[in-house]
């Protein structure tokens, strides 16, 4: 009896211990990539070059591939980008003006944004397009704010008419909830998710910071903004890490958010973003790789960062 009373008091004491041991594993495991919650918010790198310059060409379905100098071009999206920077639709406009395509279009400020009536006399287009280094990907974004960039890929296609006309609502409906806030850009849900949180804010004010002044004009606001927002009301604190190149991705040239609070990127681990309408979520049209830096918003449903490691 003494003997099963001894087995059973060493069993309870390695199993403390091995408990013990087991929280100060997950909490050193957790704590990788991680900092001080009280870290300051910083920008770090400074914008280099800019400016486009590479002859490049833009894909028609079933009308043609087209070459064009970035430098003949400018925006008809004077409100939006500055001098030697434009959008993808600018590329058709251009075309349009060079007499390679007959493009009819009207700017529909319901939507703000330019709309494709018809390419050679056929309707329904949309487009496809993706920077260096990236993929083909689905996008329900204004073609008249995607910034054009050397050395990426642009398809136009045909689409379903009513796939458009959804996107086409989506634009609306951002467009009527940014008026009925006095062109105040308040986005109904912000959620961060990563290794040590989960944080929502609802009804959000974001305010324009100015960070790519080198492409847009005064007051456009940006995915980027939401982050740097949320940092002047002491609700989190960040790093924006600026990358010429990442892997490759050549041609890069933006700021991504490397840190948020505690969470930091670490190797192949590190925060994304989308936004837009819920019905567009994820990879059906608003998980597009265009850098939070360089993605004008309008006033969308949601914008999430989230934590990925790939």
């Amino acid at each position: 009896m003494k003997r099963i009373i001894i087995r059973n008091f060493n069993l309870k004491i390695f199993f403390v211990f091995f408990n013990i041991f087991l929280i100060f594993l997950i909490f050193n495991c957790s704590s990788i990539g991680q900092v001080s919650k009280n870290q300051e918010s910083q920008i770090i790198g400074e914008i280099s070059e800019t400016q486009v310059g590479l002859t490049e060409s833009i894909r028609i379905d079933g009308i043609g591939v087209f070459r064009f100098d970035p430098r003949e071009i400018e925006s008809i999206r004077s409100d939006i980008f500055k001098q030697g920077h434009f959008s993808l639709f600018d590329i058709l406009v251009y075309l349009d003006q060079s007499e390679e395509i007959e493009l009819e279009y009207h700017f529909d400020d319901t939507m703000n944004t330019h709309v494709i009536d018809s390419i050679n006399n056929q309707a329904n287009w949309w487009y496809n397009a993706f920077y260096d280094g990236g993929w083909p990907e689905c996008n329900a974004y204004r073609m008249d704010h995607y910034p054009y960039k050397d050395k990426m890929f642009i398809r136009v296609h045909r689409e379903n008419e009513k796939t458009i006309d959804d996107k086409y609502q989506v634009f609306r409906e951002e467009i009527a909830h940014l008026e009925n806030n006095n062109g105040v850009v308040i986005i109904p849900k912000v959620i961060i998710r990563s290794p040590s949180q989960r944080l929502t804010f609802e009804d959000f004010q974001v305010k324009a910071h100015h960070v790519r002044d080198d492409i847009f004009k005064e007051g456009y606001i940006t995915a980027i903004d939401v982050i740097m927002s949320l940092g002047d009301q002491g609700k989190i604190s960040y790093d924006l890490q600026w990358y010429e190149s990442i892997g490759t991705a050549e041609i890069v040239k933006n700021y991504f958010v490397e840190r948020i609070n505690q969470d930091q990127a670490r190797g192949r681990c590190g925060f994304v973003y989308e936004a837009g309408s819920e019905e567009f979520s994820g990879f059906r049209g608003n998980h597009i790789h265009i850098p939070p830096d360089t993605r004008g918003i309008n006033s969308p449903e949601y914008v999430e960062f989230f934590w990925i490691c790939i």
